[in-house]
């Protein structure tokens, strides 16, 4: 008899179950590791700043003011490039244009061992946000192109596992890199040698690209025909779930006038306030704490990301097996909040301070994964390429703000303290706008 279940509202049965499953793992094991690793890399090439700063200041004579600018202009090349990236992608497929900017980030990124003045280091920072623009939110877009809304909690928990775990292995590694070279190597220093062997990686990969990605189910060898069309169905009954809400968004004027996506776009900011805080200031914080040997700070490092790492998966899989998107995003949201708080208020207790911050970095980092599923529940196909890099670049606005004022507020007062304080009144607004969002649209 065939494992067959009727989906309320529409006509027919979906297609036997065993074979939908069976190629939903298929597909999950042929993308997601492949795409962790190119996200994985992403992630080190746009933060690896934070543990080049450990050398790069005093090398260069740079204050925490100018590497907080410079760390943050980043994102102004990020922001203005989004929606025209996501478009391009959307018009000339994945494969091609994701292998493009993964070239032309990694080359940037390499590039930095070049720097020597600060506005050096402003241009290249924000021509590398500029190349890094549409990866993100065309990945986003992407898995919209072979996986229903309720299988996306986990999925995108799984491809955004790689933010923690570019802190768990990019911590040592980096820690690693600026001790190993720090007799200067090559005639460079370890700073430098940290942007090169953190860079050319990625040029490789986006080569791999090219060979190994499809832009969709069609193009997909590896699947059966009985797999694609079970998976094409599902897609084609979740779009129609979705374009017959109460608040389905079709085009990019709707985008524009519809207050949710400028709501979500606030929430997403707040959510990135805090990991770009954390992704930027982490070592710093640690150094702060009496912690002067660079691969001390490393693995110190890596302690918050690697319980963010498992507790964003686990947060995923019980979004997706619950249906229920708004608690599972509000909660990590106030448990990072707490996080900074406690960071804060005990500064000079090392142990407190690094409970503060695995709070907060499994907080703030689970809040991404458990955010995307809300805008991808209401933007119908039409509006889901220039919503979503709406969505996004507006949040990436953080990564400019975040940075900057930490820097700062730290200049200023010699202490990162009123920061973490702003930082968490900024993540209870978001986590309060959450609730606001219906569970109607969403908890699916």
């Amino acid at each position: 008899m065939s494992n067959s279940t009727s989906v309320p509202g529409i006509q027919g049965t979906d297609p036997d179950a065993a074979v939908l499953d069976g190629a939903y793992r298929k597909a999950t094991w042929r993308l997601i590791p492949f795409i962790f690793v190119c996200y994985l890399f992403n992630y080190l090439d746009r933060v690896n700043v934070g543990f080049a700063k450990l050398e790069m200041l005093d090398a260069l004579q740079l204050s925490e003011t100018v590497y907080g600018l410079g760390a943050g202009i980043f994102f102004l090349g990020y922001v203005a490039f989004g929606v025209p990236s996501n478009l391009i992608l959307h018009r000339f497929g994945a494969r091609r244009w994701i292998a493009v900017m993964m070239v032309a980030w990694g080359s940037l990124s390499a590039c930095m061992l070049f720097v020597t003045t600060p506005l050096e280091f402003y241009v290249l920072r924000f021509f590398t946000g500029v190349a890094e623009a549409g990866f993100f939110p065309g990945m986003v877009l992407y898995f919209t192109k072979w996986f229903p809304s309720h299988k996306r909690g986990q999925v995108m928990a799984l491809f955004m596992s790689a933010i923690p775990v570019s802190g768990l292995i990019g911590g040592p590694l980096s820690g690693w890199m600026l001790s190993h070279f720090a007799h200067g190597q090559g005639g460079m220093d370890g700073w430098q040698w940290l942007f090169l062997l953190q860079g050319v990686p990625t040029v490789l990969l986006g080569v791999g690209v090219w060979f190994y990605l499809n832009d969709g189910i069609k193009q997909a060898s590896w699947l059966s025909h009985e797999e694609k069309t079970a998976m094409q169905a599902a897609l084609d009954r979740d779009e129609q779930q979705r374009s017959s809400g109460v608040h389905a968004v079709h085009s990019f004027g709707q985008v524009l006038r519809d207050w949710h996506v400028w709501m979500l776009g606030f929430i997403y900011f707040s959510i990135q306030m805090g990991v770009y805080a954390i992704n930027f200031w982490l070592p710093s914080i640690i150094k702060a704490l009496g912690f002067e040997n660079a691969t001390t700070v490393g693995w110190l490092s890596a302690i918050p990301y690697l319980f963010a790492g498992v507790f964003m998966v686990l947060v995923g899989r019980s979004a997706d097996r619950r249906r229920e998107r708004r608690w599972h995003l509000t909660a990590p949201l106030l448990m990072a909040l707490v996080g900074l708080l406690l960071a804060a208020n005990f500064s000079s207790n090392v142990v407190i301070v690094m409970i503060g911050l695995s709070l907060a970095t499994m907080g703030a980092l689970t809040g991404l994964p458990m955010f995307w599923p809300l805008p991808a529940a209401f933007l119908g196909s039409a509006a889901a390429a220039a919503g979503l890099a709406l969505i996004n670049s507006m949040g990436q606005i953080a990564g400019f703000l975040s940075p900057f004022l930490v820097g700062w507020i730290k200049d200023a007062t010699g202490s990162t303290d009123v920061a973490l304080y702003l930082l968490s009144s900024v993540l209870f607004v978001g986590a309060m706008l959450v609730l606001v969002v219906p569970a109607r649209l969403v908890n699916r």
